[in-house]
């Protein structure tokens, strides 16, 4: 967002609003030391002590050439999907994790392709049209830019990286890697699939508070209550769900107000006392 754009004061209670503001959806930290296969970003010193990213490019070519050895060898197919994630080509890096899951026969790491693939998702989320709705429930308040408004929350954006996700954890105990990497998944999985709910929840209350004529603002906020309730299913110290639960169940108590595109004030939703 600019400098520029528009912001509506959050409702929260100061302390609720400031504790609120830290991301949860931030990605958990790489374990580079878990990696299942050979790719990882190399840094090299240069003079000064000054340190250069490795040539993702050249590492790419290198795993096309041992795709064009092996084409169906799924860790060829996974390192080139990594390499390709990290250089931005979204579209292509998840189509190699697709082709890795389908040559992955024997089901050996389809626990770490599923995770990668859920957590590519989870990004291209966050870069799209709902990055608007992610980025102002952080801190439950809305900016706004003329022109641009939450038009929907697309189901399929959520459920699609939930079930890569749970995917994830339901083969770990057939993936074939040592304990370090079996450690991580089995942490960060479970981890990604509560924010996963949190911000699918967040992102509904969000756009209740955003769109000015669409009618199903209470619903809305219902169904978020319930997914941020499996957040806490999961993680029952999930600060920012609990903050949001307390929200939604104020929210339907008492009403709220919703706001336009260009952040003026629309309507007001009757609670449900």
């Amino acid at each position: 967002m600019s400098p520029d754009d528009q912001e509506e004061e959050s409702p929260l209670p100061e302390d609720l609003a400031a504790e609120h503001e830290a991301d949860p959806n931030a990605p958990a930290e790489e374990d580079d030391d878990a990696a299942v296969v050979e790719h990882e970003v190399v840094e090299h010193e240069k003079e000064g002590e000054e340190l250069a990213e490795f040539d993702l490019e050249a590492q790419i070519e290198e795993f096309r050439a041992s795709l064009e050895e092996e084409p169906d060898n799924c860790i060829h197919h996974y390192n080139l999907a990594e390499a390709l994630e990290e250089l931005g080509e979204r579209e292509e890096a998840r189509a190699e994790y697709e082709r890795a899951l389908e040559c992955d026969t024997e089901q050996a790491f389809h626990a770490i392709i599923h995770y990668g693939v859920g957590n590519l998702i989870f990004h291209q989320l966050l870069s799209g049209i709902q990055s608007v709705v992610v980025k102002s429930s952080i801190g439950l308040h809305s900016a706004h830019k003329p022109g641009d408004s939450i038009v929907e929350v697309y189901e399929e954006d959520y459920t699609v990286p939930i079930e890569h996700f749970k995917k994830a954890m339901e083969f770990l105990p057939q993936l074939k890697a040592d304990d370090e990497l079996v450690d991580y998944i089995s942490k960060e999985a479970p981890g990604q699939l509560a924010n996963m709910y949190y911000k699918w929840g967040s992102d509904l209350i969000d756009k209740s508070r955003q769109i000015a004529h669409y009618g199903d603002e209470i619903k809305d906020v219902q169904k978020a209550l319930k997914l941020i309730k499996k957040t806490l299913e999961i993680d029952p110290s999930h600060s920012q769900a609990n903050l949001m639960a307390k929200y939604a169940k104020k929210m339907l108590a008492e009403g709220w107000k919703s706001f336009d595109e260009y952040g003026f004030e629309a309507k007001n939703i009757e609670g449900l006392g």
